[in-house]
């Protein structure tokens, strides 16, 4: 019975001392009013400014914010003038009338293509500008909310989403619904080149003498060159789905024209500008029907005279042949680089195959088109 007697007391105890820590907290908090905050160039008003400020410095529990309805209130009461209100001697005044530790002021304005937020906190009793925050963000007025947040947490030390506030500052980042709003779909196009490596049976193939079928290639590298269509059809937060058009042209450098199209479906991280995709591709080679005799050597179905005893016949690339289709599969992964408005997209890729994986590095650049 006693020892639940001291349970109650202690718990009760606790309470009391957790509350009162409350209460001073509360009571140490200097008191913060928000009036209007000036706006220029942008269709929402002071009032409506102040409101979302309001808000955000509600949201930090660092000041005990006076209720706009109070301060309504206050003001009507006492026949104060709040229009245009925005200098420091008014601010005072009115702090002191309203009995407020700290008057909370600003401006926000559209510069040319630039946002520029101004915020001050004035000391009512030493009647000074206590601190000051300029911030430049990007034309994106659909995303002021945003902005308030970020100056306002950044004027008081406070921790900001970073790839927020760089799709909000820097205009040349990589582009998402926070940094161009207005634009569901994004065309990036642009040259592609590099170079292409063949491994296995094709290497062989290629490395082979003509009369055999082969194409004198010791060397299994081609060097190519293209153009690369790209639709964003999806185009939020980080992300980034992309369609991929890329035609190509490979071997000119050994003295061929082998020409392909690969179609690609891919994703890429915004924030970084790290990029997957994969797709289906085709290219227009020359082949011939024909089999390997006991030495492993090729020969073309012309070349069998024995009609009564046929050897497996399969196709195969061959210099001697007609040209025909090679389909296969890519898997792609790169990174874009920037360069103000230059994209340098850098991407590996690989097409697997049964007669030998082909790989290769593609480079190339472009700028936006939207």
């Amino acid at each position: 019975m006693k020892t639940m007697k001291m349970k109650t007391i202690l718990i009760a105890w606790v309470l009391l001392v957790l509350s009162s820590i409350t209460f001073a907290q509360k009571a140490n908090k200097q008191k913060v009013t928000v009036l209007n905050i000036d706006t220029k160039g942008l269709s929402i008003d002071p009032v409506q400014m102040g409101s979302i400020v309001r808000i955000e410095l509600d949201k930090l529990d660092t000041f005990e914010v006076m209720d706009r309805y109070d301060m309504a209130y206050i003001i009507e009461k006492n026949g104060l003038k709040t229009d245009g209100c925005y200098g420091k001697l008014c601010l005072v005044e009115l702090g002191k009338a309203i009995k407020a530790d700290k008057m909370f002021t600003g401006s926000v304005e559209l510069i040319g293509q630039s946002i520029l937020f101004t915020l001050r906190i004035v000391d009512v009793n030493k009647e000074t500008i206590e601190k000051t925050q300029v911030i430049e963000f990007l034309n994106i007025p659909q995303e002021l909310p945003a902005m308030t947040k970020i100056a306002v947490r950044k004027m008081f030390g406070k921790q900001n989403d970073n790839f927020l506030v760089t799709k909000l500052t820097k205009r040349y980042d990589y582009e998402s619904l926070a940094n161009n709003p207005t634009e569901e779909q994004l065309r990036l196009s642009g040259t592609r080149m590099g170079i292409t490596v063949m491994t296995g049976e094709t290497a062989k193939i290629l490395a082979q003498p003509k009369s055999e079928g082969g194409f004198e290639i010791a060397n299994p590298v081609m060097f190519q060159f293209g153009y690369q269509f790209e639709k964003q059809y999806l185009n939020a937060g980080r992300a980034q789905a992309l369609f991929e058009f890329i035609p190509m042209i490979t071997g000119l450098d050994h003295g061929l024209l082998i020409p392909s199209i690969t179609i690609m479906n891919g994703i890429r991280d915004n924030h970084h500008g790290w990029e997957f995709a994969f797709g289906p591709t085709v290219n227009l080679i020359t082949k011939s029907r024909g089999y390997y005799d006991g030495a492993g050597t090729w020969h073309q179905a012309s070349e069998w005279k024995d009609a009564s005893n046929e050897p497996a016949m399969t196709d195969r690339l061959d210099s001697r042949g007609d040209a025909a289709l090679n389909w296969g599969f890519v898997f792609a992964v790169g990174r874009t680089f920037k360069s103000g408005k230059l994209n340098i997209p850098v991407n590996l890729y690989v097409v697997p195959n049964n007669d030998g994986i082909r790989m290769g590095l593609s480079l190339g650049f472009n700028a936006k088109n939207k």
